[in-house]
């Protein structure tokens, strides 16, 4: 055995802005919030050695902070917090590929990608690798990113990624033949696919080019223990800042390998740490700026509406699928699950409140489908490998109900409003730009499809302005969970 040397990692993911600490209804703790987060990181590089920190993608989107300053606040206050290095998410690029570049350039830590290439010149877009000295030991980093990528820019024809798994390993395979030599003594993939395309990346990795560890995100999975597949431990650390993950790990340069190693999910409250004031100013001083601007009331609800999972129904999702649908005058109204950005909302609902409920905006493009079309729609997003943390799903308006059964693999029955759905009859369904850019990985159908039986008609370019002015005129409105979506 050669020397060996005790490292620290610790790594976050899908942080999405959470910049506050909160407090549990009723009393608690304050949990999470960066504050919190930086001093537990701070105490851990003041106790030990050799601590390195990590975050595996989705610093942005989530915040009315970091929404209103386009992720300039984020890499300002993540500059502060210091990772020695991060993989690129999905929602880095949500405010494109320029701005994208332009944040890279003002973060003062390495941002890693492997398989986001520039197409016509076949050049990667952003720095692939990133070697770590610490303690005279080298350690690689490098970056895989979800198929989701592609969603936000697939109507950008100069940008491509390798996007499934198998082409995934043979970029990690590429970056460590060219630069895993000699004087490597760890390999860490930050990787941003969800922690089921994680086992699969890593049951794919050929032992000889090195790989020691991934550490992911974009499923938000919490772990009691890593997995190990292929002899690569894997791990991640849930969503927000509510907790962090941590690896104790013995290196052994002889060996290029992780000898021992302890893995611990770390809650991060009040009870842990007192807050990095300094961190508290500067958020503050964004705090500010926005409370000014957005903290004006909007509308109130009956009581607090929910969105705890995106895969069901939820009171909250019911209450905006319908809003959108009377609205834009829609038979049916397809919410990307996804949009709703909070687990509940109300009963006092502010602008800030509501802007970081829904911060993704976007058209909305209305489209008649035959009846046999809508129908092929639901089966595709309603089957049972879609709700898995992973899928694209949906939020819908109260006209519509409809069963699949996971038992058959199918759609088993749709009303919409009241009536059986007709394989012949047509249908208005209004689709926000992101999912009609995507249906045919998402709703399996083209765009030739959605426009056979009409010509489609964007009926906004702006959901979020139509969502605010509905609530603005509707004052204590309610919804419940009332089986629109129902799974037997």
């Amino acid at each position: 055995m050669g020397e060996t040397k005790r490292f620290t990692i610790l790594h976050s993911n899908d942080m999405h802005g959470d910049f506050l600490a909160e407090q549990e209804a009723g009393g608690g703790p304050l949990t999470g919030g960066l504050p919190l987060l930086s001093a537990y990181v701070n105490k851990v590089r003041a106790e030990e050695e050799n601590v390195i920190y990590v975050i595996a993608g989705d610093m942005v989107q989530g915040s009315i902070i970091d929404s209103d300053f386009k992720g300039i606040s984020t890499i300002e206050i993540m500059n502060y917090l210091a990772p020695d290095v991060v993989g690129l998410g999905n929602h880095e690029v949500d405010y494109g590929v320029p701005h994208l570049l332009f944040l890279e350039k003002i973060a003062n830590f390495p941002l890693v990608n492997a398989n986001l290439y520039i197409k016509p010149f076949n050049k990667r877009m952003m720095r692939p690798f990133y070697i770590l000295e610490k303690a005279r030991f080298d350690i690689l980093f490098t970056g895989i990113i979800t198929e989701k990528i592609m969603d936000a820019i697939n109507l950008d024809e100069l940008v491509g990624t390798f996007v499934n798994v198998h082409e995934a390993a043979e970029e990690v395979g590429r970056i460590c033949n060219a630069y895993r030599n000699d004087d490597i003594d760890l390999t860490i993939l930050l990787t941003h696919i969800g922690f089921e395309s994680d086992k699969q990346l890593a049951a794919l990795l050929d032992p000889d080019w090195g790989v020691d560890m991934i550490i992911g995100g974009h499923s938000h999975t919490i772990l009691t223990e890593p997995a190990v597949v292929n002899g690569v431990l894997i791990a991640q650390a849930g969503v927000g800042t509510n907790q962090i993950g941590r690896f104790d790990i013995t290196v052994d340069d002889d060996t290029n390998a992780i000898i021992d190693w302890k893995w611990r999910l770390i809650p991060i409250d009040e009870r842990l740490i007192e807050p990095d004031r300094k961190l508290m100013e500067l958020i503050d001083s964004y705090k500010q700026i926005v409370d000014r601007k957005y903290g004006v009331m909007i509308c109130k609800f009956t009581e607090t509406l929910t969105h705890p999972l995106r895969e069901e129904e939820s009171s909250l999702g019911n209450l905006m699928a319908d809003a959108l649908a009377e609205s834009l005058q829609a038979d049916i109204m397809l919410l990307g699950a996804g949009s709703v950005r909070v687990e509940e909302l109300g009963p006092a609902v502010t602008l800030m409140d509501f802007m970081s409920c829904f911060p993704y905006d976007d058209s909305v493009t209305r489209y008649t489908v035959d009846g046999a079309t809508l129908r092929k729609m639901f089966a595709h997003w309603m089957r049972t490998p879609n709700r898995d943390g992973e899928g694209e799903c949906y939020q819908v308006n109260g006209a519509v109900r409809a069963t699949y059964s996971d038992a058959d693999a199918r759609l088993v029955s749709m009303q919409v409003n009241g009536s059986d759905v007709d394989d012949g009859a047509t249908y208005t369904v209004a689709l926000q730009g992101y999912h009609a850019a995507n249906a045919k990985a998402y709703l399996d159908v083209t765009a030739e499809e959605l426009s056979r039986a009409g010509k489609p008609k964007v009926v906004t370019t702006s959901a979020a302005e139509v969502l605010e002015e509905w609530l603005r005129a509707h004052q204590n409105v309610d919804r419940r969970v009332e089986g629109r979506l129902s799974y037997v």
